[in-house]
């Protein structure tokens, strides 16, 4: 069986231009929802699972996340600055020997899902990552069911559970940022500035891209529209979200 991760890496140095004026004066991650930012959301979800070493990387009004987590208890917390801004992947391999050649969860600051009972996303990818076959395994989520914010159908999934990306968005899921992946994907990959996509597309081309469907619910929160449209349900029924 394949060892599962207990190690995380967060995505949260963004600028989050499209939720202005809100991220003028505070990081995207820390937009609450219901009361509770959505960094935190993402981090309790980690913890619950047994992820106890995080790093999660800053930019813009970077300090702010470090003051706003200083009391959590129960995880390692690394905070990896970027006085320049090192895009999806550069980030990840600034700080890749923290991983120490093991396979590690990448998820998206600002993200939001809920999950069925007894089918916690996170726990499906770690029961379903095989090192052996693949280099990254991706959560995706049916465009069909994304009622409060609009979908992008970034991939299709084959019956082999591959994933492959549509090149003119028209496919059946969006891609979540939660994922899977090798450290090796990061070979050859210079350090500075970089994006994950590449690495995508390449692990696709390799036959080693795979992907399962999220069963809960995930939000595509982009603008203060969006936030607005998810507060107000979080608020009414977080457990129907």
């Amino acid at each position: 069986m394949a060892k599962i991760p207990h190690k995380a890496f967060i995505l949260a140095a963004g600028l989050g231009t499209r939720m202005k004026p809100i991220t003028d004066t505070i990081p995207k991650p820390l937009v609450t929802v219901a009361g509770v930012s959505l960094l935190e959301r993402t981090l309790d979800q980690l913890q619950h699972f047994g992820v106890d070493d995080v790093v999660i990387n800053t930019h813009h009004l970077s300090q702010q996340i470090p003051d706003r987590l200083k009391n959590r208890t129960g995880q390692k917390l690394t905070f990896s600055y970027e006085p320049v801004l090192l895009d999806t992947a550069g980030g990840i391999k600034k700080m890749l020997l923290h991983f120490g050649g093991e396979p590690f969860f990448v998820l998206s600051g600002d993200g939001l899902w809920t999950d069925k009972k007894s089918e916690e996303a996170l726990s499906r990818l770690a029961a379903k990552w095989n090192p052996e076959t693949m280099n990254i395994l991706i959560l995706l989520q049916p465009v069909s069911r994304m009622k409060l914010t609009r979908g992008v159908g970034d991939y299709d999934i084959l019956p082999d559970g591959r994933a492959v990306r549509s090149r003119t968005k028209s496919g059946t899921h969006m891609f979540t940022s939660m994922r899977i992946n090798h450290p090796r994907i990061f070979d050859g990959v210079p350090d500075g500035i970089s994006s994950y996509l590449p690495l995508l597309d390449k692990a696709e081309s390799d036959v080693r891209l795979f992907a399962i469907e999220h069963t809960g619910n995930w939000h595509h929160i982009s603008t203060p529209a969006d936030l607005k449209a998810v507060d107000v349900i979080f608020r009414q029924n977080e457990s129907a979200a």
